[in-house]
């Protein structure tokens, strides 16, 4: 069932604003072949929608915890969503 898709919300909390997080979110994302966004919130954290292949959105899950450098991510909370639309891409969200 590897071409079933799942869709999650991931909340990223650490150093991951000022360190091109967002950018290399959409790289790796890119690479794997997701759909979706990335955005800073507010609070300091980044927010983050991916929709693709199973194990694509598991290895993506994973790679969040590294990210570029300058990073340094304390804190990954994923939540699998229904969510009917998304990008046909993955965009950075203002």
């Amino acid at each position: 069932m590897q071409n079933k898709l799942r869709t999650v919300r991931a909340r990223i909390s650490g150093r991951v604003q000022g360190v091109s997080y967002r950018v290399w979110t959409r790289g790796e994302a890119v690479r794997l072949e997701l759909t979706g966004w990335v955005r800073n919130e507010d609070d300091g954290t980044v927010t983050a929608i991916f929709r693709g292949a199973q194990i694509s959105v598991a290895v993506m899950i994973e790679r969040l915890w590294q990210g570029p450098r300058g990073a340094a991510v304390s804190k990954v909370e994923i939540e699998d969503i229904e969510l009917g639309d998304t990008p046909a891409d993955f965009r950075i969200a203002p």
